[in-house]
C-alpha cells in the first residue's frame, strides 16, 4: 500500500475541490486572532495557544504549526 503524507492529502483536498483550504485557514486565523491582538500590544513575535486540545505555536508572527498540548512541554 502507498503512504500517503500530509502534505499530498493537503494538497489533494485543495486541488479536488474536497475541501476549501482558504477557508479554513480563514477560520483558523480568526480563531486566534483575540490571542495574537493581545501578543502585538505587549509587543511579543513569538507565543503559543493552548485551546481546543491542541498547541498552536506562533514565531514571528505566524502560526507555523499545530501539536498536542503535551508534545512539548511549557517554556
Amino acid at each position: 500500500m502507498i503512504h500517503v503524507t500530509d502534505h499530498a492529502l493537503v494538497r489533494f483536498l485543495e486541488r479536488s475541490g474536497a475541501l476549501d483550504v482558504e477557508a479554513v485557514r480563514q477560520a483558523l486565523a480568526n480563531s486566534l486572532a483575540r490571542a495574537s491582538r493581545a501578543a502585538q500590544r505587549v509587543g511579543i513575535d513569538d507565543y503559543e495557544i493552548v485551546a481546543d486540545g491542541l498547541r498552536y505555536v506562533v514565531r514571528e508572527g505566524i502560526l507555523v504549526t499545530v501539536t498536542p498540548p503535551e508534545r512539548f512541554p511549557p517554556r
